[in-house]
């Protein structure tokens, strides 16, 4: 669209840095159009009305049209997004909308409607230092260290303005010399975590933080978690992990680690990174200080093992869907809703995989337990 010099109205939705700007200027150099900038920051209805008046004039003078960036648009009141309306439905600007939040929730539906949605991505380390190696042929020809500009490329989160602002400060930092990781340190104002996502210490640091869970220290896992987090983890990576060791750690311990696992993970996939790293500190302090119990990692292992030993196990007749009337005992007819009947096959009638620990809640599971085990007696 934008090499045929035909754009229509669009809204970018994407964080910030990932070019929503350019793409602007672009759809705007390839139709030989106007280019006119707002920010829902800091202009109002006033002048929105004027730009679409040059616009208008614009149009009918030469017949060249105007396209309208305006960004953070989800800022714009209903009433200002209203004020867009009648240019773009007649086609006096071509608005470009550029919002890091979700159009759906922030958009006026009448506005969206007349407007094509384009979702960007943030950009990944690779494409990251190819803006950098492009930036830096207008340094001068500055040498910069090859690790320098890997880490800063990792530091920045997929944001490319944020790293060129960056190299920027870098360079003025470093003087005659090369740009060095510690420039980039001092320009970032913060230090630059060296590691590794592909290599040792991807693994090494998960499973400290796992074992930190596990052995219920919540200081060292929170200190794992943000090692990880400040050194540019995947934290959809680290969600996964605790969704998973809130069962195979704790368990019925505490039933209720799971769904703050969980819970951490969508707040995650709603708000985002820096803010959702409060969701999962959240539940890294939870998981830790919880009662731990792996009864149910031993019951899964001895289940899936009795499964390939008795691969040939049929299903008891009275357990069957055509069963003859009055073989099963429907437990829901006896006191306390428990009545003693065989349901596992013939192979394993005295088969037990699951044994509660009496660690945390799952302490209640073994009293009940151990009572319906002397009631069989």
């Amino acid at each position: 669209m934008i090499e045929n010099g035909k754009p229509v109205s669009m809204i970018l939705w994407g964080p910030p840095g990932s070019g929503k700007t350019t793409i602007a200027r672009l759809v705007a150099g390839s139709a030989a159009a106007a280019f006119a900038a707002l920010s829902a920051t800091t202009h109002g209805v006033k002048d929105v009305r004027q730009v679409l008046a040059d616009a208008d004039r614009r149009l009918g003078e030469d017949g060249r049209r105007t396209v309208l960036f305006l960004d953070e648009i989800h800022r714009f009141t209903k009433a200002q997004q209203d004020a867009l309306l009648p240019g773009v439905e007649d086609g006096i600007v071509v608005l470009v909308g550029a919002t890091t939040e979700n159009p759906f929730f922030e958009v006026n539906s009448p506005l969206l409607s007349r407007c094509t949605l384009y979702r960007l991505e943030a950009l990944g380390p690779d494409d990251i230092q190819e803006v950098l190696r492009r930036a830096e042929a207008g340094l001068g020809g500055r040498l910069v260290d090859p690790e320098a500009r890997r880490l800063l490329a990792e530091r920045v989160g997929g944001d490319a303005r944020l790293a060129l602002n960056a190299l920027e400060v870098a360079d003025a930092i470093s003087g005659a010399e090369p740009v060095s990781v510690a420039a980039i340190e001092e320009a970032l104002q913060r230090r630059i975590i060296r590691y590794d996502k592909k290599g040792d210490q991807h693994y090494d640091v998960i499973s400290a933080f796992i074992k930190s869970v596990r052995g219920s220290d919540p200081d060292a896992a929170l200190y794992w978690l943000h090692t990880m987090l400040e050194a540019g983890e995947d934290p959809e990576f680290i969600a996964r992990r605790m969704i998973i060791l809130a069962s195979e750690d704790i368990g019925l311990a505490d039933s209720a680690a799971v769904g703050v696992a969980v819970d951490a993970t969508r707040a995650l996939a709603y708000v985002g990174l820096p803010e959702a790293a409060y969701a999962l500190s959240h539940a890294a302090v939870y998981l830790a200080a919880a009662p731990k119990s792996n009864s149910i990692t031993k019951a899964m292992s001895a289940a899936k093992a009795a499964v390939h030993e008795t691969a040939s196990a049929q299903v008891p007749v009275h357990l069957r869907s055509n069963a003859p009337d009055g073989s099963y005992l429907y437990p829901h007819d006896y006191p306390g809703a428990l009545v003693e009947q065989q349901y596992l096959p013939d192979e394993l009638v005295s088969a037990r995989f699951y044994r509660p620990l009496r660690h945390g809640a799952e302490a209640a599971i073994a009293d009940r337990s151990e009572a319906g085990d002397r009631g069989n007696e």
